[in-house]
This record gives C-alpha cells, sequence and structure tokens, in this order.
C-alpha cells in the first residue's frame, strides 16, 4: 500500500496558530457583547437524532443534513425494510441512521430548553458557540462546517428582545470596524401577503423562492412561484408587493393599505412598528456614542435606511457610518420554517459576502418537542464569514496574535535545568516564556526565535550561572546584557 496523501474534506479547513488567535478575537470579541446583555454560555452535542432535526428546517434544509450511519450491522435492518411493501423514505432512512451532526444551533437550544426545563430561570437568556454542518456545495463564504455564534432569548414575547439583538449587532460589528446593514421582516407579514393574492396555503412556497431572490433574480424566482402552483394572477399580484420603495415609515403605510384586510399580516406591521420605535428611543440615549468610522462620536446607534425593500440589489445607501443601516426588506424570508415573528439578516457593505449575521422569533419550536406557548427569538453570528470579512478588509488588531516573550537558549543540560528554573520563576509573574527544549547550536536557536517573532532571548552559559543572571539579547535591535530577574522583567515590560 502506497503512501497516503494527506487531505481533509471538502468545504473544511485547518487553522494554524495564526488562524486560531484572529478565530479567538472573533468568539472573545462577540462573547464580551453577550455578557453586556446577560448572556450565559450553554453546549449541546455535536450529534442530535434525526427526530429531533428533521422537519425543522424546511424541505431545503433537510437535504443538507450530514446523517451518521448506524454502528453495526445496518445493512441487514436495511434489508428487511427493503422488503416491506410499506417502505418509506422515514423507514429505510432509519435502518441506516438515527442521528445526525446538528445543522444550526437553534433547535438543538429548543430541545435543550424543554429537557432541563425544571433547571432553569425564564426568561432564559442563552449563547452558544459551537460547529455545525451543512451538506452544501462549497464556495466562497460557504462550508460545510463552521461556526454558530447564537445569541437568544426565550421564555417571553417582548419585542424588546428583538431591539436588545439589533444593538448586539451594532455593537460587535462597531468593534470589528465593519460597515453592515441589517435587513428586517416578519414572517406574519410575509402570511398576509400570501392571503392577499390569493395563495394563503402557499405561504412556505413563496418564502422559498423570494428567499432566493439575491442569488437566481425576479425571472427565476416568478418560474419557481409557478412551479410550486402559484396561480399567474397571484404571481402577478406579488410584483408591486415586492417592489415598495421610500423609507421604512412609507413602506409600512403602503402595507397597511395593501394588507387591511388580513389580521396576521396587520399584525406583523405592528410588530416593525413597534421594533422600529423602541429601537430610535434607544438610540436616542444622550449617554450612548457609536464611533465613526472616521474616529468621531456618533450617539445615532440606529440609522434607518430609506432603501428599496427588495430587487436584485439590497443595497442600503451609500455613506451610512458609525451606525446600523436598517431597512425593511419584503424579500427577506429566511427558508427555515420555525419563524414565526421579525426576522433579520445581516450583510457587510464593504465586501461581496453571504449574510454574515441571522436569526427571528420562533413561538413554536418547543411545541414539537412537548412544551407549547413559549416564544424565543435569537440570532446567529456566522463566524467563518466574519473571520473571512475582517481578513479582506485587514481590520484584525496587530497585538492579536500573543506570541512568546522570551525565549532561553541554551548550550547543556545543566543549562537546561538552570533555565527551566528562571522560566517558572517569570511565568509566575505574567510572562510568556519558552526554553528551547534541547541543546542546539545558537545560529538554529535564534533562527527559530526569528521564525516565531519572539522579542528577546534570554542566554544561558556558565558565566551567567555563576553570576544567576542571562544574556538577555533584544532581537530588534541586537542589543544584549547581562541581566537579573528583575531587569528581565523591566525590560520585557517596556517591549
Amino acid at each position: 500500500m502506497g503512501n497516503q496523501k494527506p487531505s481533509i474534506p471538502k468545504g473544511t479547513r485547518d487553522f494554524g496558530p495564526e488562524e486560531m488567535a484572529k478565530r479567538n478575537y472573533i468568539f472573545n470579541t462577540i462573547k464580551d457583547v453577550y455578557a453586556l446583555y446577560g448572556f450565559q454560555q450553554i453546549e449541546t452535542p455535536a450529534m442530535e437524532t434525526l427526530h429531533t432535526l428533521m422537519g425543522k428546517y424546511g424541505e431545503e434544509g433537510d437535504k443538507l443534513l450530514f446523517k451518521i450511519l448506524n454502528s453495526g450491522d445496518w445493512v441487514t435492518p436495511l434489508r428487511e425494510q427493503l422488503n416491506q411493501p410499506d417502505l418509506s423514505v422515514g423507514k429505510a432512512t432509519t435502518a441506516v441512521s438515527e442521528k445526525g451532526l446538528r445543522y444550526d444551533l437553534t433547535v438543538p437550544f429548543a430541545r435543550y430548553v424543554v429537557q432541563h426545563r425544571d433547571q432553569l430561570q425564564f426568561p432564559f437568556r442563552r449563547f452558544q458557540i459551537q460547529p455545525v454542518w451543512r451538506a452544501d456545495r462549497p464556495q466562497k463564504g460557504r462550508y460545510r462546517e463552521f461556526y454558530q455564534c447564537d445569541v437568544d432569548v426565550i421564555g417571553t414575547n417582548s419585542l424588546l428582545c428583538e431591539v436588545e439583538l439589533m444593538q448586539i449587532v451594532e455593537e460587535v460589528y462597531r468593534r470589528f470596524g465593519i460597515r453592515v446593514a441589517l435587513h428586517i421582516n416578519n414572517r406574519k407579514v410575509l402570511a398576509g401577503i400570501a392571503e392577499v393574492i390569493g395563495a394563503p396555503d402557499k405561504m412556505i412556497d413563496i418564502t422559498v423562492a423570494i428567499d432566493k431572490l439575491d442569488k437566481i433574480g425576479v425571472d427565476k424566482v416568478n418560474d419557481e412561484l409557478r412551479e410550486r402552483g402559484l396561480s399567474d394572477d397571484a404571481v402577478a399580484a406579488l410584483q408591486p408587493i415586492l417592489n415598495l420603495s421610500g423609507s421604512n415609515a412609507d413602506k409600512l403605510d403602503q402595507l397597511s393599505v395593501i394588507l387591511a384586510t388580513s389580521e396576521i399580516g396587520m399584525k406583523g406591521i405592528a410588530e416593525l412598528r413597534t421594533i422600529f420605535d423602541l429601537y430610535e428611543s434607544a438610540s436616542r440615549c444622550p449617554h450612548s456614542e457609536s464611533p465613526s468610522s472616521e474616529g468621531e462620536g456618533n450617539t445615532a446607534l440606529l440609522r434607518i435606511s430609506d432603501t428599496k425593500a427588495c430587487g436584485l440589489s439590497r443595497t442600503p445607501q451609500s455613506g451610512v457610518r458609525g451606525g446600523l443601516s436598517v431597512s425593511l426588506d419584503l424579500c427577506l424570508a429566511r427558508g427555515l420554517n420555525y419563524y414565526t415573528g421579525a426576522i433579520f439578516e445581516v450583510k457587510a457593505l464593504d465586501v461581496q459576502m453571504g449574510s454574515i449575521t441571522g436569526g427571528g422569533r420562533y413561538d413554536n419550536l418547543t411545541g414539537i418537542f412537548g412544551l407549547p406557548d413559549v416564544s424565543g427569538v435569537g440570532i446567529s453570528f456566522g463566524a467563518d464569514r466574519i473571520y473571512d470579512v475582517l481578513t479582506e478588509l485587514d481590520l484584525y488588531p496587530a497585538d492579536m496574535l500573543l506570541t512568546t516573550q522570551l525565549l532561553f537558549a541554551t548550550f547543556g543540560d545543566a543549562e537546561l535545568r538552570y533555565a527551566t528554573t528562571w522560566a517558572q520563576s517569570l511565568r509566575a509573574q505574567g510572562l510568556r516564556v519558552e526554553v528551547y527544549p534541547e541543546p542546539a547550536k545558537m545560529k538554529k536557536q535564534m533562527a527559530y526565535a526569528d521564525a516565531k517573532h519572539i522579542p528577546f532571548v534570554a542566554i544561558v552559559g556558565g558565566d551567567e550561572m555563576a553570576a544567576n543572571k542571562v544574556m538577555l539579547k533584544n532581537m530588534l535591535t541586537g542589543e544584549q546584557k547581562p541581566c537579573t530577574t528583575e531587569e528581565v522583567l523591566q525590560a520585557l515590560s517596556k517591549g
């Protein structure tokens, strides 16, 4: 057997030390903002039962689930199932697989809430940062394994929670220095639209199709709507609704007329008005400041965009800086069946990339697991896409990578023992210290320090040991001098 060529599955990636420093910067920034709002962290298993996962993500999502083969002999049960006259896809699937990798963090969270409800304090505010897996076609910004950074409030209907999530979006991207636009819609409005165009039973078909508008264009969306059973009259009636223009307030006013006969549609409009009003009130707080990209203070945390609601481009007005551009987007549907109220999507303004944050309200998700009438709302930051955006825009802090501050270079066993004692003492003072693990030529040890960008090297020889000192070399200037422990601490504290 020949040597196997090392490889990883398509849509996955390895991360070295520099990449991990960048990823941890992303995770820690998001965690810090979550903590400001009182959220607590949980984790759930990488795998869930297919009973938990299936049927929660719509027809498109179910196709993207990674299923795990049953352990042992799964061939015999499958053969037995194949001989059954009432064989279904579900039965055949169960014979082969009963578990799957999680598709997102929201459904496992709903399962967690129901399973542990007696130990939780409601409203329960949780965040979760873990990988998810989707059997998607890999492309730029789309991976088969990627991290989500979820934040949810469950156990309350208050629209203040939607507002806080929008504030979290604002603060996270302000800290990253990324200009973003937040698109918002409401599934009740979409249900109302389905009603007034005469296709109330086609809401899911409508949302699945129009959510692809940016990807495939209006003509193909209309073709798909017809393929899904909408009449030509219904498709025609939908067009002016999707192309409403003006400010968010203007669009809501126009929708109020169009959806006047739809109770659920009017409820969605009322929710959107409340969210906009609450957020604008919060933005007027005199103690709130958000630095603009030019470094100036900016008390307006919210910028309500007057851009077109839908079309081939969802780009908000140019020049929006130092605040969150928010636009009502009637094409936004988010192809997940469990959303029932407000839905959100965030895109970077300066990079061609898909959604980097998204979410919404779900009223019925825990009911599937036996706990009805528990409403929740949440959003998820796509850490991997944020990573790509920060990389493309070169926005990572220069001092982000915490490298070793001091390397001990030694030339024998006695020097190695001496250096180990010193190193442990310096680590106790909070310094990041390495000891080169084996005697080697000075050139090799210095090359190692250079390659790792270690700023100081402590050289240990017989003279230094006799004087209870080290020869400290500054790798940037080339200067070196004998130093005591205190002098080493002082030199490293200066940089």
